[in-house]
């Protein structure tokens, strides 16, 4: 049928955006929920929108597709033309059909174009409707430098249904793209075929500052840094800001923040303290609203402040015995030699934490009184990585723990009965009737809308540490001498390997 049947297809697109029009604005034939219109239309619109996103990557996967297709076809009708001159004239193409200008059609096309041929199980994904074209374009991101088996698994390891998951873990379309980059990025760094270390080296090598001049009198200065001492930096800049704020500072937190910038660089300054807490220490801290404690600290807001790093290393990465790489709280994957260099150069704490050897994840720690104590927000920094709130992204550092059951309706001060949700999420569940779900020793709390709808936190990516050729005992062994969850257990393994 051809073009008829094209120009049929989307004017019975265009009809049913009608319809749906007409529900959004409760002119339908009938309302969603007859006893109460209102309320109906309300959770009518939020089915209106899920909807839509699936559609909207159903017609991001077609534009991909008829893409690359008329790429190929304009190439099989010219197929003496220079390459170059090809590309530059189907980009030209796509570019005024689609209203883009050259820079971003040519953008689109290689984008497409990668989908089309090494990403299968992203592009059925997108046609499915269960990933955005965001998604999508992480994927294409990551994997550009993969090589082909490099390729594969990470589509496998995000896309593949046959591969085993956590049953507790969210589907990579149910996260916003962002937080789906931070996944892939982490899994390509722990999985590239070149040495972190290697490509590290290659990184602060090229290491710059830039400038860019922005509108209305103002510039953007950035700088590209080793990943510690950029979330160094960052973490001081943000305890500086909290320590100038009060009730007679009229300036937000991102005005102190950035004027607290240009004193470090306009000034003389102060040299930051990089502080590498591996895990969980000893005391307690002031308690928060509801008696769990301020995520903080009070020492980030003492005169000396010091830019706090948060650090989970594998031991044998720590001791030499492999190039596992070590995770940096609030970025992800560094190179072990990285923490090395801060522990030996500059950590005045360092804190072992015991983790499971058969997937990576921490052991829980527990605790039947009322405050937190510093070992288990650190515990809990280590199971959550940041914020629980789906899609959020505030770094952990930053978070306030909380008790999801309140300490006065019979909850106990315990890994699985606490959350930490950063400022704004916290405050939210206070205000309104979003609310929290259980939370596990080694998964985060969901949480629960005032619609009755249910999101899944975001989990860890926990895989099992690497085991140094040159050990002759394995796992079960290890497990075998860690008779009791502790922090000897590493000790009595390390001894029977003697």
């Amino acid at each position: 049928m051809g073009r008829k049947a094209v120009e049929k297809a989307f004017a019975d697109i265009r009809a049913a955006l009608a319809v749906l029009n007409a529900e959004v604005d409760g002119c339908g034939s009938e309302p969603f929920l007859a006893a109460d219109p209102l309320a109906g239309l309300a959770d009518g619109c939020l089915d209106i929108l899920a909807g839509v996103r699936e559609v909207e990557a159903g017609f991001a996967g077609l534009k991909a597709r008829a893409a690359v297709k008329y790429a190929d076809s304009a190439q099989a009708i010219a197929p003496d033309m220079p390459v170059p001159a090809q590309e530059m004239a189907v980009a030209a193409e796509i570019g005024c059909v689609l209203a883009l200008g050259p820079r971003a059609a040519s953008a689109f096309l290689s984008v497409s174009h990668a989908l089309a041929t090494t990403l299968p199980l992203t592009l059925a994904a997108l046609q499915a409707g269960t990933i955005s074209w965001q998604h999508a374009r992480v994927m294409v991101d990551e994997a550009a430098t993969l090589d082909p088996a490099g390729v594969v698994a990470l589509e496998a390891h995000f896309l593949d249904p046959a591969v085993p998951k956590p049953p507790t873990a969210a589907a990579i379309g149910e996260m916003p793209a962002h937080r789906l980059r931070h996944k892939a990025r982490t899994w390509r760094e722990r999985h590239h075929v070149e040495s972190i270390e290697k490509r590290h080296a290659k990184g602060v090598a090229e290491r710059r500052v830039e400038y860019r001049p922005d509108q209305d009198g103002m510039a953007w200065l950035s700088a590209c840094l080793p990943a510690h001492q950029a979330l160094a930096g960052w973490n001081r800049l943000n305890a500086l800001a909290r320590a100038a704020q009060g009730p007679n500072e009229p300036r937000t937190l991102t005005q102190i923040r950035t004027d607290k910038f240009a004193e470090a660089i306009l000034t003389s300054g102060t040299s930051a303290t990089f502080h590498a807490d591996n895990s969980a220490g000893n005391g307690e801290e002031a308690s928060d609203s509801d008696g769990a404690g301020a995520g903080t600290g009070a020492g980030l807001l003492s005169p000396g402040i010091r830019a706090q790093v948060l650090v989970t290393v594998p031991v044998f990465s720590l001791m030499g015995l492999t190039e596992e790489p070590a995770v940096l709280d609030g970025f992800g994957p560094v190179p072990p030699s990285m923490v090395r260099d801060l522990v030996a150069n500059g950590a005045d704490s360092f804190y072992r934490v015991l983790v499971d050897p058969r997937d990576g994840a921490p052991l829980e720690i527990g605790r039947t009184s009322y405050r937190v104590t510093k070992a288990m927000r650190s515990w809990l920094r280590l199971r959550d990585g940041k914020c629980p709130f789906p899609g959020c992204s505030n770094s952990s550092l930053d978070n306030e723990a909380d008790h999801l059951l309140a300490w006065h309706h019979g909850g106990t001060t315990g890994i699985s009965n606490l959350g930490q949700p950063c400022p704004k999420h916290h405050r939210l569940r206070h205000i309104s009737r979003w609310r929290p779900t259980p939370a596990s020793a080694t998964g985060p709390p969901g949480w629960t809308s005032p619609t009755g709808r249910h999101y899944k936190s975001e989990h860890q990516d926990w895989e099992p540490p690497h085991w140094p050729s040159q050990l002759k005992l394995g796992t079960a062994d290890f497990l075998h001498t860690a008779q009791s969850p502790g922090e000897d257990a590493l000790e009595r393994f390390l001894r029977a390997r003697a």
